[in-house]
């Protein structure tokens, strides 16, 4: 009974593996808005982290935060190294792009709960009165990473913070 018990969990532990193995090498997750203000508007709300965290979903998960700015108070250079709890981990957001007003790009640097560096990207399009905005993160997918996505739906647990995020620009942007 415990040898074929064994052979089960050989068996499991071996397909969630191969499953992982054949998972892709890189990952993204992306979401999108309208929202009803010109990207003019929009573009400060991204590009100066102080402004950027007072809708940012994960500054929110966290009431004790610690949070630290360096660089520029906007655009490229403008930094923001963070300490939080089991829900924001620790880690750094730097901006390696800033191109007004329809472009910022971050370096997201992860260092707990898993070491990770990510690209983060914000697109600001006109569209009519409103702007298109799209919030996508993308990075390597190592293989721990690919089997931890076997049970963590990575589009579906990141991409419900990004729709909060955006929900919460949309609102401040429209005022």
């Amino acid at each position: 009974m415990f040898k074929i018990f064994g052979i089960i969990v050989a068996i499991a532990v071996a397909s969630v593996l191969l499953f992982a193995a054949n998972k892709p090498d890189f990952f993204r997750v992306e979401r999108r808005a309208s929202i009803q203000a010109p990207p003019e508007k929009i573009f400060p709300l991204i590009n100066d982290l102080r402004a950027f965290n007072t809708w940012n979903p994960f500054e929110k998960k966290d009431p004790n935060l610690k949070g630290r700015y360096s660089g520029p108070s906007s655009g490229r250079g403008a930094a923001y190294a963070f300490d939080g709890n089991k829900d924001v981990g620790k880690g750094s957001l730097e901006i390696l792009e800033s191109a007004l007003p329809s472009k910022v790009t971050m370096r997201l640097a992860m260092v707990e709960p898993f070491e990770v560096r990510n690209t983060v990207e914000f697109t600001l399009v006109p569209n009519g009165g409103a702007t298109n905005v799209t919030w996508a993160m993308q990075g390597p997918a190592p293989f721990i990473a690919k089997v931890i996505h076997v049970f963590i739906d990575m589009d579906k647990m990141v991409g419900q913070d990004f729709e909060a995020g955006l929900a919460s620009l949309k609102l401040i942007a429209e005022k």
